[in-house]
């Protein structure tokens, strides 16, 4: 087969991984637009923001013989440990189905390092997620995986089945501390993410190679780096120090040095996320550099999508019940509605969705999700 063949054929594959296509669904597309210059009532807004959603998670499914985790675990990411997978014509949800030994493609865990065991003479291993930038199916960045699975609030005793092994989140926690200097892209927006739910921000470690590490140094690494070169805009080293952030300010411990900085940082993204804001709602193409607009749904998805997720968590209880926050999401609704029956690429999807679930639970209040 020529090479150029090879090439599409190899294109074709991805994009069908890379997709998430709805069922074909019994109901009619009823996308009512709700223009920037009209004030946007909250009610209706919440009651759009959750029938979205309940159409993301009811209509659009994934299974193991199609998806790859890349794709699976985002939907993770959007819906917590109600987001199910088709295997075997049956839905399981997601966690679960791994905590029980499920395999799916791209879910590629290998032993780590031994760990100290409690009971003298039994072996205990940590939990290594394998990296594999680029494919799409496997973990993109590193502790991507530990990320997802830490905002579906896995606990630490929780267990996960990978051949003859059994990890606990403990495992895996430990381990991607001991591999804190494997990260050779020095890309700690997810390492921050995980650590932070199950440490405080004055925590510190010691890797495989005797480095002393500290939250406050990825913090500090993130911020050198910047936004320019960091993923989809920098929303996720955003996402990342802004979650930080927070557990810091909520246990009271002083914001200087790079608490002040990262503060900076996010105070600045969230200026020119609302400057940069398009009139109709739609936050900046090329996020938080300069305006930019598209008139590919798509990709407005992905964008105005990640950003939301960062200000959801960025900004405070009434800062969110502004009119331009408001605008984004209600933007962010119309391309939901006008995009059911499209294939979609399931990172830009689902971090929208995650987007619209935090902001939903920020400004109305919390809501359980069935897939049922």
């Amino acid at each position: 087969m020529p090479p150029i063949c090879q090439r599409f054929l190899g294109l074709l594959f991805i994009l069908s991984l890379a997709s998430c296509r709805p069922m074909p669904p019994e109901i009619s597309q009823n996308a009512l637009p709700i223009s920037a210059a009209e004030k946007i009532e909250p009610e209706k807004l919440r009651d759009r923001i959750d029938e979205v959603l309940d159409f993301t998670l009811k209509h659009r499914h994934l299974n193991t013989q199609d998806h790859a985790a890349w794709q699976i675990l985002h939907g993770s990411l959007a819906f917590g440990r109600a987001f199910p997978v088709m295997h075997e014509g049956m839905p399981i949800p997601v966690v679960d189905y791994l905590a029980e030994g499920g395999k799916m493609n791209g879910w590629t865990i290998e032993r780590g390092n031994r760990l100290e065991s409690k009971e003298e003479g039994t072996d205990n291993f940590g939990m290594r997620a394998v990296t594999e930038p680029g494919t799409r199916a496997g973990q993109g960045h590193f502790d991507q995986w530990l990320a997802i699975l830490s905002q579906c609030d896995v606990p630490p005793e929780a267990t996960f089945v990978v051949g003859p092994d059994t990890f606990t989140m403990t495992n895996f926690v430990q381990q991607v501390q001991l591999d804190t200097s494997r990260n050779h892209l020095r890309e700690f927006s997810w390492t921050l993410i995980g650590l932070t739910k199950y440490f405080p921000t004055d925590h510190s470690w010691t890797d495989s190679t005797g480095k002393q590490w500290s939250i406050a140094d990825l913090a500090a690494i993130e911020i050198e780096q910047g936004l320019a070169n960091g993923a989809c805009g920098g929303t996720h080293r955003l996402i990342g120090l802004t979650m930080a952030l927070n557990r810091r300010k909520k246990a009271g411990l002083p914001i200087e040095g790079v608490w002040a900085d990262a503060d900076k940082l996010i105070q600045e993204s969230v200026a020119a996320a609302r400057e940069y804001q398009n009139p109709n709602g739609a936050l900046s193409v090329n996020y938080f550099q300069r305006p930019g607009s598209s008139p590919d749904l798509a990709e407005n998805l992905g964008t105005t999508g990640h950003t939301l997720e960062f200000l959801s968590l960025a900004l405070d209880d009434e800062q969110l019940k502004e009119e331009w926050v408001r605008r984004a999401a209600s933007y962010q609704c119309e391309v939901f509605e006008r995009t059911q029956q499209v294939s979609l690429e399931c990172g830009a999807l689902y971090h929208a969705a995650h987007g619209l679930v935090l902001y939903r639970e920020r400004v109305y209040g919390p809501r359980e999700y069935s897939a049922e």
